[in-house]
């Protein structure tokens, strides 16, 4: 069985991983087979916004585009969070004419994206990508029916192991997203911590992704 690699930015024509790979619209690859795409925040430019909203929802209705993003809201950058704001719910108008989830960029606004989510009602599954935070965090985002995905920081974060194993096992990802470790450094590290075997835990994610992308029964 084929590992899932939630979210990476490079493409590594393993025939044993699905990769949902990252594009933008200002740089789309149409020789990646799966892939989401998205406005990232730290990427927004008012010069090109309408033509990279109209690529996305063009992308969409494509049944190579398994996902929206990676989009979201970012406290720690320079383009105003109001501005950030709009783009994300421009996006999520787009895709809530699909059922495709959406694969979700967040620092220090979890509210925010909760309050989103809420506002907007939105029922497309929502991914929060490169969890790193504590099970307080954690719990706030499974109460709202948010899904986790984990990567760099189970690796390198000593106390997220006890978060990710807090975490039910229909609910998380995993994923490599920049890092240079492959996707099975990722399963062999979530295996340890979980306690049990690989094949297992392929069986666990292979679930949660026909569950939330509805791909691999097609």
């Amino acid at each position: 069985m084929e590992f899932i690699n939630l979210h990476t930015h490079s493409y590594s024509k393993e025939n044993s991983i699905l990769e949902v790979v990252n594009q933008y619209p200002w740089e789309f690859d149409d020789a990646i087979p799966n892939y989401s795409i998205g406005i990232h925040p730290w990427h927004i430019d008012e010069n090109r916004l309408n033509d990279d909203l109209k690529s996305i929802d063009e992308k969409l209705k494509l049944s190579e585009c398994l996902a929206l993003g990676e989009c979201g809201l970012d406290k720690r950058i320079e383009i105003p969070f109001e501005k950030q704001t709009t783009v994300f719910q421009q996006q999520i108008e787009l895709v809530n004419n699909t059922s495709k989830p959406i694969i979700i960029h967040c620092v220090a606004a979890f509210q925010e994206v909760i309050s989103i989510k809420k506002e907007m009602n939105v029922e497309n599954p929502m991914i929060i990508h490169g969890f790193s935070k504590n099970k307080q965090v954690a719990n706030s985002l499974l109460d709202n029916d948010f899904y986790l995905s984990f990567g760099k920081y189970l690796l390198r974060n000593p106390e997220l192991s006890e978060v990710f194993d807090y975490v039910p096992n229909d609910r998380f990802f995993l994923e490599t997203d920049t890092i240079e470790e492959t996707i099975i450094d990722v399963y062999q590290k979530a295996s340890n911590i979980k306690n049990i075997k690989i094949e297992e835990l392929k069986e666990v994610i292979k679930t949660n992704f026909n569950q939330v992308f509805n791909q691999l029964n097609k």
